[in-house]
C-alpha cells in the first residue's frame, strides 16, 4: 500500500518544501502526495513553488485549493477590494516573483488605507499559473479521510458546501466537527489550536498540519496511515 502523505501551507518557501520532500524520501511511484493549498504569498518564491506543484501534479500528486491561492485568482477578476485584500495578505511579494513593481509595497499600508490599488493586467507567466490554480479541487475524500485546506462545515454535506468555507473556516470546524472521517487540514497554525507548534491531533477526528513555516515555524509532512510526522 502506498504511503499517503499530506503537506500544507508552503507559502512560497521552495527551499524548505524541497528539503522536506527529500527528508521524507518522497517517491511518486510508491507514495500518494496530497498538497492542501496555500502555495503562494508571504514567502520568497511563490512562483517557484507553483512550478514545483505543477510538476508534482503531473507525476500523480493531488493538489488542492487554499485561501491564498483563491485570493490570487480573485485579485485579477476586477474587484478592487479583492486586489487590496490580496495585497495586505502577502500578495505583493508574490507579484514581485512575476516581475511586477508595486509602488506602495507595504502590506500594512493597504490594510489601513482607504485607497484601492490600480487594477493589474496578467502577464504571460502569472496567467499560466492562475489558469492552473483555477482548476484545483477544494477537497479530496477517501473511505476514511477528508483532505481540505481549512476544514469542513459541521452541519453541511461536504459536496454541497460553499467552496469559500472550505478554504476559510476556523473555529466552527475546529470545535464543532463530529464526523466519522478524519479531516486533515492546514490554514490555522497549530500553535493557535493547542499552544504548540507540534501537529494537532484533535479528539474529534481532526488533524491540523500547518506548522507556521512562513512565520519561522515548521513545514510538516504527515504520513496519514501511520500517523508519522516529518518536518523541516
Amino acid at each position: 500500500m502506498k504511503r499517503l502523505l499530506a503537506i500544507s501551507d508552503i507559502h512560497g518557501d521552495i527551499a524548505t518544501f524541497e528539503k522536506l520532500l527529500q527528508h521524507v524520501g518522497y517517491n511518486n511511484e510508491k507514495d500518494q502526495l496530497i498538497l492542501l493549498g496555500d502555495y503562494v504569498d508571504r514567502g520568497p518564491e511563490s512562483r517557484a513553488v507553483i512550478e514545483k506543484v505543477i510538476s508534482l501534479k503531473e507525476e500523480g500528486a493531488i493538489a488542492l485549493m487554499g485561501n491564498h491561492d483563491k485570493m490570487m485568482i480573485e485579485a485579477f477578476e476586477g474587484e478592487p477590494m479583492a486586489l487590496k485584500r490580496w495585497f495586505y495578505n502577502g500578495g505583493i511579494q508574490t507579484l514581485r516573483n512575476y516581475g511586477y513593481e508595486i509602488e506602495k509595497d507595504d502590506a500594512k499600508y493597504w490594510y489601513t488605507s482607504e485607497e484601492f490599488p490600480e487594477p493589474l493586467e496578467m502577464n504571460t507567466e502569472i496567467r499560466k499559473h492562475i489558469d492552473f490554480l483555477k482548476e484545483l479541487p477544494y477537497f479530496y475524500e477517501t473511505d476514511s479521510h477528508i483532505f481540505v485546506h481549512a476544514g469542513v462545515h459541521p452541519q453541511t454535506p461536504l459536496k454541497s458546501t460553499d467552496p469559500h468555507i472550505l478554504v476559510w473556516i476556523r473555529d466552527e470546524f475546529h470545535l464543532g466537527y463530529s464526523g466519522e472521517k478524519t479531516v486533515i487540514f492546514g490554514h490555522t497554525p497549530t500553535k493557535n489550536l493547542h499552544k504548540s507548534g507540534e501537529v494537532f491531533f484533535g479528539k474529534n477526528n481532526i488533524i491540523g498540519i500547518d506548522g507556521g513555516c512562513v512565520y519561522g515555524g515548521r513545514l510538516y509532512c504527515l504520513d496519514v496511515r501511520e500517523s508519522l510526522v516529518y518536518h523541516i
